[in-house]
């Protein structure tokens, strides 16, 4: 019984390796190299809130509370 948990976890080691290596990236991360900053997201120009599109939010263009 020992024996195989053993080798079942030494299998999951091993292919816990070959995965890390084949994702997109994964030999960047093994050097030590950092990805670069997260882009800052859009805001509304008029009233600062977030925005994925870009331009004023709907609060905005509607004459909201903004």
């Amino acid at each position: 019984m020992i024996k195989i948990a053993t080798f079942f976890l030494i299998g999951m080691a091993v292919l816990a390796m070959f995965g890390r290596l084949r994702w997109p990236g994964g030999a960047r991360r093994l050097r030590g190299e950092k990805r670069g900053a997260l882009p800052k997201p859009k805001t509304c120009p008029n009233c600062g809130r977030m925005n994925l599109r870009g331009g004023p939010c709907r609060a905005c263009r509607e004459g909201g509370n903004g």
